[in-house]
């Protein structure tokens, strides 16, 4: 710029921002660390140029986003790379999806069917909306139409957030039982409800068992006792992530006889509907006498095929509901990947000629991930946790209560005990996990922090790495660390 442009323009500043010419002038002569040293006494210029940030920040901001801007996977993610860690914590395979179904992804991307790189049907392919119908119309006990029972997103997340925009008003109370997947929680705020949970609580096994994630219960009285005038909707998670529990069907129709009584929309998370473990079974809620008209049930390919990436879910439910779904969807997200929805649909029809049957990926699935669930949960008996025998989905929790002598808690009371002792074993074991308090509400986080969640769906490669360590550390006699 030219000397003459400059010092109009810096006039011009000076004038808007009222500010003495000395703090330009001041500039001259000095060197570039001096001038550092002066940005760094605060300026009047830097001073008055933050202000104006935090007060742009604060306009930009809508009310909706406040309060959940925090995200504990992006702290966690970052600390299990820093570490090089064995990475336990997040919940995706690091083994490839079934063979015929990458091989039907590439074959809608490269073969003859050019429009599969192109738009689809905005609430799903008409294949895959054909085939969800037909391969969960009779385990909902009903016949499903594809274009008005069926609606396809980019992955559970997007089925759950158009479920949330669509039902939830401003001042709308939401239960939601905990532990609880994260999203559930911002979901709610960001549509104006209202949380309201209500904890699972462990119980006594009997009969010299170990722990099992089937021991905590929800007590009926306790959920009944949270509903109000306001109460509009109940979120339930089976099987459950973090805890691995699988609700029965009795525990099931206690809560169906409540949101028929209050006349409570229900949200059913089923994503991991296929990862059962030791004979348990999974029972869909909207199966339940008087369910289906309130229920939407999300499903995913992620969990369903074990190909998180491609981002395909779906809800289920009556007409009268998804068609909100519907119009959030529309004017949103759209539709998720035209070749991965076809890829989804040439699986679910596949799976359809053999179900039940040995060959049946979902029951193969089910079956490795249970060898490789009893691996983890010896190692981590060894080392000394306390783990719980998960009925399902792809984790397991353990108890690290004794380890409080070895790792004494933070000097801060606010920090749950799972978030310290997490950190000090990524930074001191290499291997990473969770803390359990992530899935529950600010007030109850301190009365559960006494677990970490461990993913076991990974690689034997992943596990024996992790059993090393485990192994490793059980041999050991630790003292605190810093």
């Amino acid at each position: 710029m030219h000397s003459h442009s400059f010092a109009l323009a810096k006039n011009k500043v000076q004038r808007l921002l009222f500010l003495p010419g000395s703090v330009w002038n001041g500039w001259g002569g000095r060197s570039q660390s001096q001038r550092r040293g002066i940005r760094s006494c605060r300026s009047p210029l830097y001073a008055f140029t933050t202000h104006i940030q935090d007060r742009m920040a604060k306009r930009i901001q809508a009310r909706r986003l406040e309060g959940v801007d925090e995200n504990i996977w992006v702290e966690f993610v970052s600390l299990a790379a820093q570490y090089k860690t064995v990475n336990l914590g997040q919940g995706f395979p690091d083994f490839p999806p079934p063979r015929y179904v990458r091989e039907a992804f590439s074959k809608a991307i490269t073969g003859e069917q050019t429009l599969l790189n192109q738009y689809t049907r905005a609430f799903g392919h008409p294949p895959l909306v054909k085939a969800l119908a037909q391969f969960f119309g009779p385990l909902f006990g009903k016949e499903l139409d594809p274009l008005s029972n069926v609606m396809v997103s980019v992955g559970a997340y997007g089925a759950l957030f158009c479920s949330f925009q669509a039902l939830v008003d401003e001042g709308d109370e939401v239960i939601i039982i905990e532990p609880f997947f994260d999203s559930y929680e911002p979901m709610t705020l960001m549509a104006g409800g209202r949380c309201v949970f209500v904890s699972l609580r462990p119980t006594s096994a009997g009969d010299g068992k170990p722990p099992s994630s089937g021991d905590w219960r929800l007590d009926p009285a306790e959920l009944e006792a949270k509903i109000n005038k306001n109460t509009k909707m109940l979120v339930l998670n089976t099987p459950n992530n973090p805890l691995g529990k699988v609700f029965t069907k009795e525990e099931l129709e206690e809560i169906a006889n409540i949101c028929i009584k209050y006349d409570l929309i229900c949200i059913s998370d089923e994503v991991y509907e296929w990862l059962v473990y030791d004979g348990n079974q999974h029972v869909r809620i909207a199966s339940l006498p008087g369910m289906w008209d309130r229920t939407i049930t999300i499903g995913s390919a992620g969990k369903t095929f074990s190909a998180t990436g491609w981002k395909v879910g779906w809800a289920f439910g009556p007409d009268s509901l998804l068609k909100h779904l519907r119009t959030v969807h529309q004017n949103s997200i759209y539709h998720c990947a035209t070749a991965a929805q076809e890829a989804v649909a040439q699986g679910f029809l596949k799976e359809l000629e053999r179900q039940g049957k040995p060959d049946c990926y979902f029951l193969q699935l089910r079956d490795e991930l249970q060898k490789k669930r009893d691996r983890l949960y010896h190692c981590l008996t060894e080392v000394g946790m306390t783990p719980l025998i998960s009925q399902g989905s792809y984790f397991m929790i353990a108890d690290v209560s004794r380890f409080k002598s070895q790792v004494p808690p933070p000097t801060d009371p606010n920090i749950p005990y799972d978030n310290y002792f997490t950190k000090w074993m990524m930074k001191h074991k290499q291997l990473a996990a969770i803390p359990v308090s992530a899935f529950y509400s600010a007030p109850h986080k301190k009365q559960f922090e006494n677990y970490i969640r461990f993913c076991f769906v990974k690689e034997d490669a992943t596990l024996k790495a992790a059993e090393k360590i485990l192994q490793k550390w059980s041999s050991e006699s630790p003292g605190p660390q810093d």
